[in-house]
């Protein structure tokens, strides 16, 4: 499976062939029928430019009437979203120049149209019973729904294993947080094990989008095993972070990036954070802000820890401070001060005792 599914507008194509959807029925009429068919998706200017013969139809989209005109030798036109089929038999000239890795004159023609023109373009093996999908530089194989939902199944068993290693990597974060021992090395290995956990996730719910009204669970189980693994993570670089160009999410968006391109290792995240370039400034101890933190504590809106960051610096300083200390910064008075005080040694005992279970 290429990589570039999980990326651009990939998965409203997969949705658009779930199983159960008229358009995934009219293609299993078509293979079953052993006809094989060319299908292009979209009756854009570059694809019309690019096709000759045939007759136009522009009627409602049916399995039955894909079965049925399937059964010439000519390609299928239908408008962006399958309501309409536009046209049929039609002969579709693309750029011989164009590079493709298939050998049959079916599949090689969908290559080179959906490479020239970008559109979703079908190519249904009459021979090898199989349906393939390209669309730019994608090439992608059609699966039946129980090898989809085993492969899901399979993603969701490995994101419970990460996600487990992810929460006792956070929670020994936040213990040494407290006892202000925190170095860089354990700021990238949280941060690296989120980005896994979240590349996981996305290709889970490429699955999802697959499965069609199938996935439902999936999506669960899914949304659950994921709650506020991004937002711990946007907290802890925005905590560390040095880096002043680029937002904590640009920041993520950029690590995840590259490990897309399996290039991120710790001294790749210590780098983009801007604490230090070699493995020696693993070592190095560092301290957090504290929004992380300070996001746990009840009904502490953001104005009031973005207040109290800016006037203590540190979560160590903010932690040392005495009531008189808090009460005087802007938006707390010595209620919210005791609350702040009592709530940060809640966590604090409780993240102790958790570690020592």
């Amino acid at each position: 499976m290429s990589e570039d599914i999980y990326h651009g507008n990939f998965r409203k194509y997969l949705q658009l062939l779930a199983p159960g959807t008229i358009f995934r029925i009219g293609l299993e009429n078509v293979l079953h029928a052993h006809t094989g068919g060319l299908i292009v998706v979209g009756d854009s200017p570059e694809v019309m430019n690019i096709v000759s013969g045939g007759f136009l139809i522009n009627c409602d989209f049916t399995p039955a009437r894909l079965y049925e005109l399937a059964k010439m030798d000519g390609a299928i036109i239908t408008n962006h979203d399958v309501t309409k089929i536009i046209a049929a038999n039609v002969q579709l000239d693309p750029d011989p120049q164009l590079p493709s890795n298939e050998t049959g004159i079916r599949h090689r023609t969908a290559q080179r149209v959906a490479k020239q023109t970008g559109q979703l373009v079908i190519a249904i093996s009459q021979r090898r019973q199989v349906v393939t999908l390209y669309q730019g530089n994608i090439v992608f194989r059609l699966r039946d729904l129980a090898s989809i939902l085993v492969k899901a199944n399979q993603a969701l068993q490995a994101l419970e294993k990460y996600r487990n290693v992810l929460a006792r990597e956070t929670q020994r974060l936040g213990g040494l947080e407290f006892e202000d021992m925190v170095t860089v090395s354990e700021v990238c290995e949280v941060i690296r094990r989120s980005i896994k956990v979240l590349n996981i996730a996305e290709e889970i719910e490429n699955y999802i989008a697959e499965l069609g009204v199938e996935g439902r669970l999936v999506k669960m189980q899914l949304e659950e095993m994921i709650s506020n693994v991004e937002e711990e993570a946007l907290f802890v670089i925005e905590d560390y972070s040095k880096t002043v160009e680029k937002t904590p999410q640009e920041i993520m968006n950029s690590l995840r990036r590259a490990f897309e391109e399996d290039i991120s290792d710790s001294v790749f995240i210590a780098k983009t954070l801007t604490l230090g370039t070699t493995t020696s400034h693993l070592d190095l101890q560092v301290s957090p802000r504290g929004y992380r933190m300070l996001h746990k504590l009840p009904r502490i809106p953001l104005p009031i820890i973005e207040n109290l960051v800016e006037t203590f610096g540190l979560l160590g300083n903010i932690l040392r401070a005495t009531i008189e200390e808090l009460d005087e910064v802007e938006g707390i008075g010595e209620v919210r001060a005791r609350s702040i005080k009592s709530g940060l040694k809640r966590m604090h005992e409780q993240l102790l005792l958790e570690y020592m279970v």
